[in-house]
């Protein structure tokens, strides 16, 4: 058994796939538009399917946002470099909600960002 993906909702999937792409460096592994069911999924990811996770996007057409609820946490992707991975996401036009530093109560190094949906993207330094 393995994980396969993880799912969020997205109000503007070009938005979206911009953002994942570009500034978090992941490739668009596939897209499909579901007409008789009015939405469209996309998958990115560092890897192939068939070898890593992937994450899926879906845009339910019409629908432009989401309430991100209580109850999610957050995505984690490694990085080489936490705080210089966070200049690069400020120079793409990304959002940084918490700088590069110790984690609370611990040595790891870690920041978070959000994607234009709003949703914590936790970057872990590599050690």
């Amino acid at each position: 058994m393995r994980l396969l993906h993880t799912m969020i909702r997205t109000g503007n999937l070009e938005r979206s796939i911009d953002f994942y792409t570009n500034i978090l460096g992941m490739r668009l592994l596939r897209r499909k538009d579901y007409p008789e069911g009015k939405f469209t999924l996309a998958f990115l990811g560092y890897g192939e399917e068939s070898e890593v996770a992937a994450l899926e996007l879906t845009y339910n057409w019409g629908v432009e946002s989401y309430d991100l609820g209580t109850g999610y946490g957050h995505l984690a992707i490694e990085v080489p470099d936490a705080k210089t991975f966070c200049e690069q996401v400020k120079q793409k036009g990304g959002k940084v909600i918490r700088e590069a530093g110790p984690m609370k109560g611990g040595t790891k190094v870690i920041a978070f960002i959000c994607d234009p949906e709003g949703y914590p993207i936790e970057l872990i330094e590599k050690q």
